[in-house]
Protein backbone atom coordinates (compact mmCIF):
# COMPACT_ATOMS: atom_id res chain seq x y z
CA UNK A 1 0.00 0.00 0.00
CA UNK A 2 2.82 2.39 0.87
CA UNK A 3 4.38 1.78 -2.56
CA UNK A 4 1.10 2.71 -4.22
CA UNK A 5 0.77 5.89 -2.15
CA UNK A 6 4.35 6.85 -2.98
CA UNK A 7 3.50 6.55 -6.67
CA UNK A 8 0.38 8.64 -6.16
CA UNK A 9 2.52 11.40 -4.63
CA UNK A 10 4.91 11.21 -7.59
CA UNK A 11 1.90 11.37 -9.92
CA UNK A 12 0.57 14.48 -8.18
CA UNK A 13 4.01 16.06 -8.48
CA UNK A 14 4.20 15.21 -12.19
CA UNK A 15 0.67 16.49 -12.65
CA UNK A 16 1.61 19.75 -10.91
CA UNK A 17 4.40 20.28 -13.42
CA UNK A 18 2.13 19.49 -16.35
CA UNK A 19 -0.62 21.78 -15.07
CA UNK A 20 1.66 24.80 -14.74
CA UNK A 21 2.85 24.40 -18.34
CA UNK A 22 -0.57 23.46 -19.76
CA UNK A 23 -2.26 26.44 -18.09
CA UNK A 24 0.00 28.79 -20.03
CA UNK A 25 -0.89 27.05 -23.29
CA UNK A 26 -4.58 27.17 -22.38
CA UNK A 27 -4.44 30.90 -21.72
CA UNK A 28 -2.66 31.61 -24.99
CA UNK A 29 -4.93 29.41 -27.07
CA UNK A 30 -8.16 30.26 -25.28
CA UNK A 31 -7.63 34.01 -25.44
CA UNK A 32 -5.55 34.52 -28.57
CA UNK A 33 -6.21 31.36 -30.65
CA UNK A 34 -2.46 30.75 -30.97
CA UNK A 35 -0.97 27.25 -30.79
CA UNK A 36 2.26 28.25 -29.07
CA UNK A 37 4.40 25.15 -29.70
CA UNK A 38 7.54 26.98 -28.52
CA UNK A 39 6.18 27.16 -24.97
CA UNK A 40 8.20 24.11 -23.90
CA UNK A 41 11.42 25.72 -25.06
CA UNK A 42 10.67 28.83 -23.02
CA UNK A 43 10.29 26.43 -20.08
CA UNK A 44 13.78 25.18 -20.97
CA UNK A 45 15.11 28.76 -21.03
CA UNK A 46 13.64 29.24 -17.55
CA UNK A 47 15.59 26.23 -16.26
CA UNK A 48 18.87 27.50 -17.74
CA UNK A 49 18.20 30.95 -16.33
CA UNK A 50 17.78 29.37 -12.89
CA UNK A 51 21.18 27.71 -13.30
CA UNK A 52 22.76 31.04 -14.24
CA UNK A 53 21.13 32.98 -11.42
CA UNK A 54 21.37 30.39 -8.64
CA UNK A 55 24.49 28.32 -9.40
CA UNK A 56 26.65 30.84 -11.24
CA UNK A 57 25.28 33.97 -9.57
CA UNK A 58 24.93 32.56 -6.06
CA UNK A 59 21.38 33.89 -5.62
CA UNK A 60 19.04 32.26 -3.10
CA UNK A 61 16.67 29.70 -4.69
CA UNK A 62 13.49 31.52 -3.67
CA UNK A 63 14.71 34.87 -4.92
CA UNK A 64 15.85 33.13 -8.12
CA UNK A 65 12.28 31.85 -8.56
CA UNK A 66 10.88 35.39 -8.75
CA UNK A 67 13.77 36.61 -10.90
CA UNK A 68 13.17 33.79 -13.41
CA UNK A 69 9.40 34.38 -13.46
CA UNK A 70 9.85 38.12 -14.02
CA UNK A 71 12.53 37.65 -16.68
CA UNK A 72 10.53 35.03 -18.59
CA UNK A 73 7.41 37.21 -18.38
CA UNK A 74 9.38 39.89 -20.25
CA UNK A 75 10.61 37.27 -22.74
CA UNK A 76 7.01 36.16 -23.27
CA UNK A 77 5.94 39.72 -24.01
CA UNK A 78 8.83 40.06 -26.48
CA UNK A 79 7.84 36.81 -28.23
CA UNK A 80 4.24 37.97 -28.53
CA UNK A 81 5.27 41.37 -29.89
CA UNK A 82 8.00 40.23 -32.28
CA UNK A 83 6.79 36.79 -33.42
CA UNK A 84 3.02 36.44 -33.11
CA UNK A 85 1.51 39.93 -33.24
CA UNK A 86 2.63 40.59 -36.84
CA UNK A 87 0.85 37.35 -37.81
CA UNK A 88 -2.48 38.24 -36.23
CA UNK A 89 -5.34 37.62 -38.61
CA UNK A 90 -3.26 35.39 -40.86
CA UNK A 91 -3.81 31.61 -41.34
CA UNK A 92 -2.93 29.37 -38.39
CA UNK A 93 -0.23 27.66 -40.45
CA UNK A 94 1.78 30.90 -40.34
CA UNK A 95 1.86 30.95 -36.53
CA UNK A 96 2.72 27.25 -36.53
CA UNK A 97 5.71 27.87 -38.83
CA UNK A 98 6.79 30.82 -36.69
CA UNK A 99 6.64 28.64 -33.55
CA UNK A 100 8.75 25.93 -35.21
CA UNK A 101 11.30 28.55 -36.21
CA UNK A 102 11.42 29.84 -32.65
CA UNK A 103 11.91 26.29 -31.34
CA UNK A 104 14.84 25.68 -33.67
CA UNK A 105 16.41 29.04 -32.85
CA UNK A 106 16.19 28.61 -29.06
CA UNK A 107 17.40 25.01 -29.02
CA UNK A 108 20.28 25.71 -31.40
CA UNK A 109 21.30 28.78 -29.40
CA UNK A 110 21.34 26.94 -26.08
CA UNK A 111 23.03 23.87 -27.56
CA UNK A 112 25.77 26.09 -28.98
CA UNK A 113 26.38 27.80 -25.64
CA UNK A 114 26.02 24.80 -23.31
CA UNK A 115 25.49 21.40 -24.98
CA UNK A 116 26.01 19.37 -21.81
CA UNK A 117 23.30 18.53 -19.31
CA UNK A 118 23.46 20.56 -16.09
CA UNK A 119 22.12 20.04 -12.58
CA UNK A 120 20.77 22.43 -9.97
CA UNK A 121 21.10 21.65 -6.23
CA UNK A 122 17.95 21.22 -4.18
CA UNK A 123 17.25 24.14 -1.85
CA UNK A 124 16.18 21.65 0.84
CA UNK A 125 17.84 18.28 0.29
CA UNK A 126 15.74 16.23 2.68
CA UNK A 127 13.20 13.40 2.55
CA UNK A 128 10.09 13.31 4.71
CA UNK A 129 8.78 9.98 5.98
CA UNK A 130 5.44 9.23 7.59
CA UNK A 131 3.36 6.06 7.76
CA UNK A 132 5.65 4.16 5.44
CA UNK A 133 5.45 6.93 2.82
CA UNK A 134 8.58 8.86 1.86
CA UNK A 135 8.67 12.07 -0.14
CA UNK A 136 11.47 14.41 -1.12
CA UNK A 137 10.90 17.94 0.09
CA UNK A 138 11.46 19.21 -3.46
CA UNK A 139 8.47 17.19 -4.69
CA UNK A 140 6.38 18.79 -1.96
CA UNK A 141 7.63 22.20 -3.12
CA UNK A 142 6.43 21.43 -6.66
CA UNK A 143 2.98 20.39 -5.42
CA UNK A 144 2.48 23.33 -3.05
CA UNK A 145 3.93 25.80 -5.56
CA UNK A 146 1.52 24.61 -8.25
CA UNK A 147 -1.47 24.89 -5.90
CA UNK A 148 -0.49 28.45 -4.95
CA UNK A 149 0.01 29.49 -8.58
CA UNK A 150 -3.26 27.88 -9.73
CA UNK A 151 -5.12 29.69 -6.94
CA UNK A 152 -3.41 32.99 -7.74
CA UNK A 153 -4.27 32.63 -11.44
CA UNK A 154 -7.93 31.89 -10.70
CA UNK A 155 -8.16 34.90 -8.37
CA UNK A 156 -6.44 37.10 -10.97
CA UNK A 157 -8.81 36.03 -13.75
CA UNK A 158 -12.00 36.18 -11.68
CA UNK A 159 -11.37 39.02 -9.21
CA UNK A 160 -9.37 41.74 -11.01
CA UNK A 161 -10.15 44.26 -13.73
CA UNK A 162 -7.34 42.94 -15.90
CA UNK A 163 -8.69 39.42 -15.46
CA UNK A 164 -12.13 40.59 -16.53
CA UNK A 165 -10.57 42.25 -19.58
CA UNK A 166 -8.79 38.99 -20.43
CA UNK A 167 -12.08 37.08 -20.26
CA UNK A 168 -13.75 39.74 -22.42
CA UNK A 169 -11.08 39.39 -25.12
CA UNK A 170 -11.39 35.60 -24.95
CA UNK A 171 -15.15 35.77 -25.50
CA UNK A 172 -15.25 38.49 -28.17
CA UNK A 173 -12.07 40.21 -29.31
CA UNK A 174 -13.81 42.76 -31.53
CA UNK A 175 -16.44 43.56 -28.93
CA UNK A 176 -13.79 44.04 -26.26
CA UNK A 177 -11.91 46.39 -28.55
CA UNK A 178 -15.08 48.43 -29.16
CA UNK A 179 -15.57 49.06 -25.43
CA UNK A 180 -12.02 50.34 -25.03
CA UNK A 181 -10.03 47.25 -24.07
CA UNK A 182 -6.59 47.20 -25.69
CA UNK A 183 -6.27 43.82 -27.39
CA UNK A 184 -2.52 44.34 -27.82
CA UNK A 185 -2.09 45.01 -24.11
CA UNK A 186 -4.12 41.94 -23.15
CA UNK A 187 -2.23 39.81 -25.65
CA UNK A 188 1.12 40.85 -24.18
CA UNK A 189 -0.17 40.33 -20.63
CA UNK A 190 -1.43 36.85 -21.51
CA UNK A 191 1.97 35.82 -22.85
CA UNK A 192 3.66 37.31 -19.79
CA UNK A 193 1.48 35.33 -17.36
CA UNK A 194 1.74 32.11 -19.40
CA UNK A 195 5.52 32.30 -19.70
CA UNK A 196 5.93 33.18 -16.01
CA UNK A 197 3.99 29.99 -15.18
CA UNK A 198 6.36 27.98 -17.41
CA UNK A 199 9.34 29.58 -15.66
CA UNK A 200 7.92 28.66 -12.25
CA UNK A 201 7.44 25.05 -13.40
CA UNK A 202 11.04 24.96 -14.62
CA UNK A 203 12.40 26.36 -11.35
CA UNK A 204 10.40 23.89 -9.26
CA UNK A 205 11.35 20.90 -11.44
CA UNK A 206 15.01 21.70 -12.22
CA UNK A 207 16.41 20.30 -8.93
CA UNK A 208 14.68 16.97 -9.67
CA UNK A 209 16.09 16.40 -13.16
CA UNK A 210 18.95 17.38 -15.44
CA UNK A 211 18.68 20.55 -17.53
CA UNK A 212 19.23 20.00 -21.24
CA UNK A 213 18.45 21.83 -24.52
CA UNK A 214 15.82 19.25 -25.51
CA UNK A 215 14.03 19.07 -22.13
CA UNK A 216 10.99 20.99 -23.34
CA UNK A 217 10.27 18.81 -26.39
CA UNK A 218 8.30 15.92 -24.89
CA UNK A 219 6.86 18.17 -22.18
CA UNK A 220 5.17 20.47 -24.68
CA UNK A 221 3.63 17.50 -26.48
CA UNK A 222 2.17 16.28 -23.20
CA UNK A 223 0.96 19.78 -22.39
CA UNK A 224 -0.88 19.97 -25.70
CA UNK A 225 -2.40 16.55 -24.98
CA UNK A 226 -3.62 17.92 -21.65
CA UNK A 227 -5.11 21.00 -23.30
CA UNK A 228 -7.01 18.83 -25.79
CA UNK A 229 -8.10 16.32 -23.12
CA UNK A 230 -9.36 19.10 -20.86
CA UNK A 231 -11.15 20.96 -23.63
CA UNK A 232 -9.56 23.65 -25.79
CA UNK A 233 -9.34 26.90 -23.83
CA UNK A 234 -10.66 25.43 -20.56
CA UNK A 235 -8.65 26.31 -17.45
CA UNK A 236 -10.53 23.75 -15.36
CA UNK A 237 -9.90 21.17 -18.05
CA UNK A 238 -6.16 21.90 -18.10
CA UNK A 239 -5.98 21.43 -14.33
CA UNK A 240 -7.99 18.20 -14.37
CA UNK A 241 -6.17 16.84 -17.43
CA UNK A 242 -2.75 17.60 -15.99
CA UNK A 243 -3.33 15.76 -12.75
CA UNK A 244 -5.05 12.83 -14.49
CA UNK A 245 -2.09 12.43 -16.83
CA UNK A 246 0.46 12.75 -14.02
CA UNK A 247 -1.24 10.09 -11.90
CA UNK A 248 -1.73 7.67 -14.79
CA UNK A 249 1.87 8.10 -15.90
CA UNK A 250 3.31 7.50 -12.42
CA UNK A 251 1.18 4.41 -11.87
CA UNK A 252 1.96 3.07 -15.35
CA UNK A 253 5.70 3.51 -14.77
CA UNK A 254 5.43 1.62 -11.48
CA UNK A 255 3.18 -1.21 -12.60
CA UNK A 256 3.82 -1.52 -16.33
CA UNK A 257 7.15 -0.18 -17.64
CA UNK A 258 9.06 3.09 -17.62
CA UNK A 259 10.12 2.41 -21.21
CA UNK A 260 6.65 3.40 -22.39
CA UNK A 261 6.06 6.33 -20.03
CA UNK A 262 5.73 8.88 -22.84
CA UNK A 263 3.25 6.70 -24.74
CA UNK A 264 0.58 6.85 -22.05
CA UNK A 265 -0.17 10.52 -22.67
CA UNK A 266 -1.22 9.82 -26.24
CA UNK A 267 -3.08 6.64 -25.26
CA UNK A 268 -5.11 8.65 -22.74
CA UNK A 269 -5.78 11.28 -25.42
CA UNK A 270 -7.18 8.66 -27.82
CA UNK A 271 -9.38 7.04 -25.17
CA UNK A 272 -10.84 10.28 -23.79
CA UNK A 273 -11.48 11.81 -27.22
CA UNK A 274 -13.16 8.57 -28.32
CA UNK A 275 -15.61 8.98 -25.43
CA UNK A 276 -15.79 12.80 -25.29
CA UNK A 277 -14.62 14.41 -28.54
CA UNK A 278 -14.83 17.90 -26.99
CA UNK A 279 -12.63 16.95 -24.03
CA UNK A 280 -13.51 16.79 -20.34
CA UNK A 281 -14.82 20.37 -20.33
CA UNK A 282 -16.43 22.19 -23.20
CA UNK A 283 -14.83 25.31 -24.63
CA UNK A 284 -13.45 28.33 -22.81
CA UNK A 285 -14.15 29.00 -19.17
Amino acid sequence: MSFFLNQVIIGIQLGSQYVMVALGLTLIFGILDISHFAHGHLYMIGAYLLYMVMVLGGVNYWLALFICMAALALVGMLVERAVYRPLRGQPQINTFIAAIGLILMLETLVRGIQPKALSVPKPIDKTLSFGGISMEVQRLIVIIGAILLITALQLFIKRTRLGTAIEAVAQDREGASLVGISVNRISALTFAVATALAAAAAVFMAPLAFISPEMGGVLILKAFVIVVIGGLGSIKGAIAGGYILGLLEALAIAYVSSAYKDVFAFAVLIVILAVRPTGLFRGRD
